[in-house]
């Protein structure tokens, strides 16, 4: 059975700014406003691929300790955006991203989005809307 979630952290406000590509705010019931970047968020992509990565990644730290700290010439990527959201059901949305991934869905226990209403999901196709064009 899921745990109820603390009624100060559903989002009161939910902004996603693809256009301008400033991230997503958010406003909590609780009065206390969050900035997301869309790199942040990209970085920590809930889906299973990007799990996997961030795992086997971790695994070879532990692995070889001495080879991973090394410093390498890293490959310049370009910072990621996101080029549309969608909304997922009452709960959630899905951002594509200008690399090309679109597979993460934040939900849930997403420190970004956590339990959208109907309401807040009515809120969020607005700003979806307004942020496209």
């Amino acid at each position: 059975m899921p745990t109820p979630l603390d009624p100060r952290k559903k989002p009161t406000s939910v902004k996603i700014h693809v256009s301008n590509g400033t991230g997503v705010d958010i406003t909590w019931a609780d009065g206390h406003a969050s900035h997301y970047e869309f790199a942040y968020l990209r970085e920590e992509c809930p889906c299973a691929t990007c799990n996997d990565e961030r795992g086997k990644k971790e695994s070879f730290k532990t692995l070889a300790p001495g080879f991973a700290s090394s410093p390498v010439l890293p490959m310049f990527k370009p910072k990621p955006r996101a080029h549309a959201a969608t909304q997922v059901g009452n709960y959630a949305i899905q951002i594509s991203f200008t690399d090309g991934h679109s597979t993460g869905i934040y939900s849930g226990d997403q420190a970004a989005l956590l339990d959208f209403t109907v309401e807040k999901c009515e809120h969020l196709s607005l700003q979806l809307n307004e942020t496209h064009t």
